[in-house]
């Protein structure tokens, strides 16, 4: 008798599935998302934010960063690896050897997929010097 209910039940919700439809994913636009939160902080684990940014890259480059489309570009130089990012310092920019720690973060979605990205760096200069021409962490 238990078999027989639960073929029932089974045929009524294959019934029902049937004659409701059964939602298909579909994607929202022609791009994938691509929107990512940049942070700037003080300290090693990034809890006092200084300044925040927030970028858009699909389908167009907009969102709060002063130049989302130079920050677009740069990110989508990294292919997703954002520790590209971390080209060699400007040889030409002198840096003190203060330890005022400084860490940057990355969170969203690039391209459809979840990223998570955070890198500390011994002072604000260091960073400076590190990002000198990347548009992404200038703001």
């Amino acid at each position: 008798m238990r078999h027989r209910i639960a073929a029932v039940s089974a045929a009524a919700l294959l019934t029902l599935a049937g004659a409701t439809g059964v939602a298909e994913a579909q994607p929202a636009g022609l791009y994938a998302p691509s929107a990512v939160v940049l942070t700037i902080a003080q300290g090693e684990d990034a809890a006092t934010v200084v300044r925040a940014s927030a970028l858009s890259c699909a389908p167009t480059a907009q969102g709060t960063h002063p130049d989302p489309q130079a920050a677009c570009a740069a990110l989508a130089a990294t292919a997703g690896t954002l520790d590209t990012l971390l080209a060699a310092p400007d040889s030409n920019r002198a840096c003190t050897m203060q330890y005022a720690p400084v860490t940057v973060t990355a969170d969203g979605v690039w391209r459809g997929s979840r990223i998570s990205w955070k890198h500390t760096f011994s002072n604000a200069c260091t960073m400076s010097a590190t990002f000198n021409g990347n548009a992404v962490f200038a703001f």
